[in-house]
């Protein structure tokens, strides 16, 4: 039983191998021609229900850059990362009441949407001392059931953030509607990095455009030559996901 075991950890692991050889010979063609180096783009991998021998696996292999949906799952797992040669960040939708859990935890909270929720996080900030880095979450497809400032209400939430003296506007980030063609999903990235130049083209304290995170396994390529210089590839690194 324990090598049969062993034998499918090995087999996974060779696919996670061919898996993150390819996408990152697909980041360099992309960010080729958008006219970009390789480096210039990071790969943050998205490990919702990814045990950690095969996160570890594949920072063994060089990946730099984790990220979380869920805080209790990202709590269960937090002392198995291999933390100390990789960055581990919060990229799912985040309740207030959850947010003390994971301030010092992470280095990057991408998903701050409210005021409210940018609050919690300075305060939580505060209290040890710290100073989180955080992504501000657009709704670019105006989605109702998703989560995500819409774009008019942008600006004024970037001037409640820029008062706050222990988070630190780092970029934004946003998961677009599915589409069904290319032309579609790319229009969205479009708007999003016209967004980001418009406002890196303003001065505001507490708030620089570092990042522009998005583009995930089906459409990471698309939103590279859109601008994006973070993309989140979760299960075309680790394969499906595996619901327990």
């Amino acid at each position: 039983m324990t090598e049969k075991l062993s034998d499918v950890i090995q087999q996974r692991c060779e696919d996670i191998r061919r898996n993150y050889e390819e996408i990152t010979a697909n980041i360099s063609r992309a960010a080729a021609a958008a006219g970009k180096k390789p480096e210039d783009i990071i790969f943050l991998s998205a490990t919702k229900t990814v045990e950690p021998v095969y996160i570890n696996y594949a920072v063994s292999l060089g990946l730099r850059y984790i990220g979380e949906n869920k805080v209790q799952e990202l709590l269960s797992k937090y002392d198995e990362y291999d933390l100390a040669h990789c960055d581990l960040q919060f990229i799912g939708h985040l309740q207030t009441n959850k947010v003390r859990q994971i301030v010092g935890k992470v280095s990057m909270i991408q998903s701050v949407d409210s005021i409210r929720l940018a609050k919690e996080i300075d305060r939580q900030s505060e209290k040890l001392g710290i100073t989180t880095d955080v992504l501000i979450e657009v709704n670019i497809g105006r989605e109702e059931n998703k989560s995500g400032v819409l774009a008019e209400n942008l600006g004024q939430l970037l001037t409640e953030c820029a008062a706050l003296n222990h988070i630190r506007v780092r970029g934004l980030m946003t998961v677009p509607p599915i589409c069904d063609k290319k032309s579609e999903i790319c229009k969205y990235f479009d708007d999003m990095h016209e967004l980001f130049i418009d406002i890196s083209g303003k001065t505001l304290d507490n708030i620089s455009m570092d990042f522009l995170s998005m583009g995930m396994s089906d459409d990471y390529e698309e939103a590279i030559m859109s601008g994006a210089n973070m993309i989140r590839v979760g299960s075309r690194l680790f394969g499906a996901r595996i619901y327990r």
